[in-house]
């Protein structure tokens, strides 16, 4: 099966298109974080979502830990997907699903050791997807994604065999490690930034060349 691919750090309606031109199912948009690349505006994130077409997955990336503030970030934009990248540290997702139908979770867990695992076998069951990045949130100021890192992908491996949803893989993707990726860890999903981007934007030759490789 050929993964789905997530293009992220969108910064226009254009890049979006060339996305998903190339192949991209879905398109991240970056609200506010406390570091990393690709954040713009609510407003932005708003027109980009509402000119994708509607087999596009649009995520918000929200670095939002409280529910209620997760509800109305997605509801000031309205994408048709919530990327959380950090814990959630009040309410519960059922308070999210009940306050946003219709509208798919996925939660960002950074595999910084076995204990990914666990976390991730906790939270799967209260999402629709589950995404493994390469993020320190423990640091004084958090890295919640768009660190152009790897991480150790035989934990990654563990968790995609364990857990009942689907799983996108992220961190350190490119056109020479993804095939080696896919095979490690048979995700369902993959997603990127950094690597199909020249100074910034995104670049036409990469999108190729990053596509090329997941369809070998």
């Amino acid at each position: 099966m050929i993964p789905k691919v997530k293009i992220c750090c969108i910064s226009s309606p254009e890049e979006a298109q060339m996305a998903i031109d190339f192949g991209a199912s879905a398109i991240g948009l970056v609200g506010h974080m406390p570091s990393g690349p690709g954040v713009i505006s609510d407003a932005l994130i708003t027109e980009i979502a509402a000119a994708a077409p509607a087999h596009i997955a649009t995520f918000l990336l929200t670095s939002e830990t409280e529910a209620q503030a997760i509800i109305t970030h997605q509801k000031k934009v309205l994408t048709n997907t919530v990327q959380i990248v950090d814990a959630l540290q009040s309410g519960t997702y059922a308070e999210i699903r009940q306050s946003l139908p219709g509208v798919k979770l996925v939660q960002v867990i950074h595999v910084t050791g076995d204990e990914s695992l666990d976390e991730a076998l906790q939270i799967a069951p209260q999402v629709d997807f589950i995404l493994l990045d390469s993020g320190n949130p423990n640091l004084a100021v958090k890295e919640l994604g768009g660190t152009g890192r790897t991480h150790n992908w035989a934990i990654s491996r563990r968790i995609v065999e364990s857990v009942p949803v689907p799983v996108f893989l992220a961190g350190g993707l490119r056109p020479d490690n993804v095939r080696a990726a896919i095979e490690a860890v048979q995700p369902y999903g993959l997603d990127l930034c950094s690597s199909v981007r020249s100074e910034g934007k995104l670049d036409p030759y990469k999108l190729e060349k990053f596509f090329e490789a997941v369809r070998t």
